[in-house]
C-alpha cells in the first residue's frame, strides 16, 4: 500500500473574468471536466470553492489579479494524473487553453508528494510553485519533466 499521494497545482491567468461572455464555453465545461477528474481511477481530492464548485472561483493567495485560476488536486500517482490530463475528455480543453488563458510567463505547474490522507492548502501549493520557479525541481516541488520519486517511508 502506498504511503504517499501526488499533489498538483496548476495556475492559469484567465483572459477575461470567468463570468464574461468570452469565458462562457470554458465556464460551462467546468462541471463536466471536474466530473471526469473525479471519475478517473487514481483521483483522490480536488480543491473546490465554498459551495463545492470549481476551484476556478477560489482566490489565489499572494496573487493580486482576480483572473488567477487555481487547480489543486491529489492523485494516487503520476500515471493517473497524466491519464486525466492527456487521455481523457480533459485533453480537448487542454489543447484549447490559449482561448481562455493568457500565455504563461513562467512556471505554472508544480507537483509534490504528500502522506496519504493529507490535504494540501492552496497557500502551501502556491509557496511550492514559487519555490520551484526560484530554485528548480526537488522534493519541495517538481514538474512533469523532472519527476521526483516519492519519499521512502520511515521504518
Amino acid at each position: 500500500m502506498a504511503a504517499f499521494h501526488l499533489a498538483q497545482l496548476n495556475l492559469g491567468l484567465f483572459r477575461a473574468p470567468l463570468d464574461s461572455d468570452e469565458m462562457t464555453e470554458f465556464r460551462l465545461a467546468l462541471e463536466p471536466i471536474n466530473a471526469i477528474a473525479e471519475a478517473t481511477p487514481g483521483f483522490v481530492w480536488r480543491l473546490t470553492d465554498e459551495d463545492g464548485g470549481s476551484a476556478s472561483y477560489v482566490r489565489v493567495p499572494g496573487r493580486r489579479s482576480p483572473l488567477w485560476a487555481p487547480n489543486l488536486s491529489v492523485w494516487t500517482d503520476l500515471d493517473s494524473l497524466h491519464h486525466f490530463m492527456y487521455k481523457s475528455g480533459h485533453a480537448s480543453y487542454l489543447r484549447r487553453r490559449t482561448e481562455w488563458f493568457q500565455p504563461p510567463s513562467g512556471v505554472t505547474n508544480v507537483l509534490w508528494w504528500i502522506p496519504v490522507g493529507e490535504i494540501p492548502s492552496i497557500a502551501d501549493a502556491v509557496r511550492r510553485l514559487d519555490h520551484l520557479r526560484d530554485h528548480g525541481p526537488g522534493p519541495e516541488g517538481f514538474g512533469f519533466r523532472n519527476d521526483v520519486a516519492p519519499p521512502t517511508p520511515p521504518g
